[in-house]
């Protein structure tokens, strides 16, 4: 417990947007007091070391249904969509294009999104034969994630940059009946201690543009094996003339850790968007930037589950007196697994942070859960 009237201490690791959006849904709740512990922190814009500045930041279709992250996308879908009056988020036309075989009728998220339907013939791109449409929507990290930290400090939330190297000492600067969020993304199969080897990155590349014509979600579905190319065009709220940029993309690149700009993607991209959408191709779009960026995939899906540890969490592999303090401290914490999003983070942030909470209210309060 803190020392302040009680509350229970609350230390999320990792400032990615599944982290602080747990902060932000802990430090709702008067009981704790929520600190965010990170290496890379959320003014961290240009940082290569998490994936949460880099991300397409909307709601697309991926993946087959599954009860668990359909709740999580479902409530994320509507909290974004409740934004778009502030200006954080927008709404946008939406065309997915499909292979035959599908039952488009019949797609899992057609009552997730707003306005679905199927695509008519006249509306295909060249090489199409089936789609559907939507209403989506998105946000923009480089606004998004410096909204959410200042709501954060507004409450009384601290930020604390700092490297933690191992489990224990990450359990450690949660205290004894304290909770720790373990929110680390990629760093969780680096964490010594914890070392989760299903953990691994799936490297993303994409353009930033500026074309008032570009304002429709269009994408394809992704491309077969480990280097697959994933042919996207994304409007994001950003303020400028127009409203919004334009993000293309992209890449789907499994257990590739290169974060370095890829000319031979970049002119992929291009010419895949622009097969979509050949608007891309104007003179005047605006190219804005070139990003790079790894997704923290893991094998098996997201980890979101609770489990207790006890203090002090030793390990061999560090004895420096750096690491002393966590063999000081003795009793247990309650340690909240939520990492593995891959591309997902932005569209399960909110419905996992719900279930976070869940879990975390319902350990420490078992008799009112």
């Amino acid at each position: 417990m803190s020392s302040e009237s009680g509350k229970t201490q609350v230390v999320v690791l990792g400032a990615g947007v599944i982290g602080l959006t747990v902060a932000h849904v802990l430090s709702e709740n008067p009981k704790y007091k929520v600190k965010v512990v990170a290496r890379d922190l959320p003014e961290d814009l240009d940082s290569q070391g998490f994936a949460s500045p880099w991300a397409g930041a909307n709601w697309s279709p991926m993946g087959d249904y599954n009860e668990r992250t359909y709740r999580w996308e479902k409530t994320t879908f509507d909290k974004f969509w409740d934004m778009i009056s502030s200006g954080l988020a927008i709404a946008s036309p939406s065309r997915v294009f499909y292979d035959e075989g599908k039952d488009l009728n019949t797609m899992w998220y057609k009552d997730l999104v707003r306005e679905f339907r199927v695509l008519g013939a006249n509306e295909l791109p060249a090489g199409f034969k089936r789609g559907v449409g939507f209403q989506t929507v998105s946000v923009c990290p480089t606004s998004y994630l410096p909204w959410i930290t200042k709501v954060l400090a507004s409450r009384g939330v601290e930020f604390v940059r700092k490297k933690v190297a191992s489990y224990g000492e990450a359990a450690a600067l949660a205290g004894a009946n304290g909770v720790l969020i373990n929110a680390t993304g990629l760093g969780a199969r680096s964490l010594i201690g914890l070392e989760d080897k299903d953990v691994y990155p799936i490297r993303g590349q994409t353009i930033v543009v500026e074309n008032p014509k570009l304002n429709e979600f269009l994408c394809t579905e992704l491309g077969a094996g480990d280097n697959a190319d994933a042919t996207y065009i994304i409007p994001r709220p950003w303020p400028n003339a127009i409203g919004f940029t334009t993000i293309l993309g992209g890449k789907y690149q499994r257990d590739n850790w290169d974060t370095s700009f890829s000319p031979e993607d970049a002119r992929g991209i291009l010419e895949r968007c622009t097969a979509l959408a050949p608007a891309v191709a104007d003179k005047e779009t605006r190219i804005l930037k070139h990003n790079v960026g790894l997704r923290p995939a893991r094998r098996g899906g997201p980890r979101v589950e609770a489990e207790w540890v006890d203090l002090p969490r030793k390990t061999e592999w560090l004895t420096h007196e750096e690491h002393a303090s966590e063999n000081d401290t003795k009793g247990t914490v309650l340690v909240v697994h939520a990492y593995g999003f891959g591309p997902a983070g932005y569209q399960m942030s909110w419905g996992a942070a719900e279930e976070v909470r869940s879990l975390v209210d319902s350990h420490l309060n078992p008799n009112e859960a």
